[in-house]
């Protein structure tokens, strides 16, 4: 059974124990929101790297994911991103790694709820987990990035959701301005999205390259090939998804310059055709003594509203024919 242990509000620890091996016990410390207890604590008891840890303060977000092996202390520290929906927008999710014999340490700014379920899951059932088996730090890693990677693809569904809903609404006339907000706000979280995974295959092979005394290296192939694999997935899917964004956001913009030219069209037909009644309306409303035809007949007024109404008549059996209408 896990040993679980809160040694501070933020800070917790659950540790797994096989008795069918001789190995050290395998520890799992989870930290959510790490401040300047609980930095220092690792600092004394772990002597990490200065640098590693400042980093790992939820103060700071790091501008990119990295892998780095510390020698001196033989530890890993990695920092990833992972996909998190916030008020309707795809932003990073930070959790930072120490990775080494018999140790796994995560830092994060409890943005990502699948972990602490997963090490929730760890207090519970720890005992039914690959890591556990091993009593691998790497294994465990492997287990908890496999869960977070899931939470992918429930982000990728609902992108695929939202470009149906786009779909309909583009061809539907009064809801194609609603759809233009809805394509920029899809475009920007796919685009936050693909910059978010673009760089964990690359972490995942180097930490598959690295050997360990308690995991035949085959094993650790095989897991973390699956973890590559997934990201190769959610990477084409993406990619798909963001050709069926652009196409739509094409097809959208065509359907309103449409809508704009029919608009110009209209108006333009209607002011030609108004014109022969504007024309002459100036015509006969110049204040000239003599010499204008109809002013002083009995029926002026009639023959120029008559003149008007050939010409109205005119230009639309010219447009006809020319098939402008």
């Amino acid at each position: 059974m896990p040993k679980y242990e809160k040694i501070s509000k933020n800070l917790q620890q659950v540790m797994l124990d096989n008795p069918k091996t001789r190995r050290d016990k395998l520890v799992w410390i989870n930290i959510n929101n790490a401040g300047k207890k609980e930095i220092e604590y690792l600092r004394k008891k772990y002597k990490f790297n200065l640098n590693h840890l400042h980093a790992s303060s939820s103060k700071i977000i790091a501008q990119r994911p990295s892998f780095t092996y510390n020698k001196e202390e033989h530890y890993i520290f990695i920092i990833l991103h992972f996909p998190i929906l916030k008020n309707g927008r795809i932003v990073a999710g930070e959790i930072d790694f120490f990775v080494k014999r018999g140790l796994l340490i995560s830092i994060h700014n409890n943005d990502l709820p699948q972990l602490n379920e997963f090490f929730g899951y760890c207090k519970k059932d720890g005992d039914s987990l690959v890591s556990y088996k091993y009593e691998s730090a790497g294994i465990l890693l492997y287990e908890l990035l496999n869960k977070l990677i899931g939470n992918c693809y429930d982000l990728l569904d609902r992108n695929s959701i939202k470009i149906s809903e786009i779909e309909r609404l583009i061809f539907d006339y009064k809801k194609q301005k609603e759809a233009v907000s809805r394509i920029l706000n899809l475009r920007r979280n796919i685009i936050n999205f693909r910059k978010i995974i673009q760089n964990h295959k690359n972490i995942f092979k180097k930490q598959m390259a690295r050997k360990s005394e308690l995991v035949p290296p085959e094993i650790m192939k095989k897991y973390y090939s699956e973890l590559i694999e997934y990201t190769k997935t959610i990477w084409e899917i993406l990619d798909n998804q963001k050709e069926m964004i652009e196409v739509l956001n094409d097809t959208n913009e065509s359907l309103l310059n449409n809508r704009l030219n029919d608009i110009i069209k209209t108006l333009t037909i209607f002011s030609v055709i108004v014109f022969p009644l504007t024309l002459l309306a100036a015509i006969f409303g110049m204040n000239t003594m003599g010499g204008m035809p109809f002013i002083e007949t009995e029926n002026g007024f009639w023959i120029v509203i008559s003149a008007m109404a050939v010409g109205c008549v005119g230009m639309l059996i010219f447009f006809k024919r020319k098939k402008w209408l």
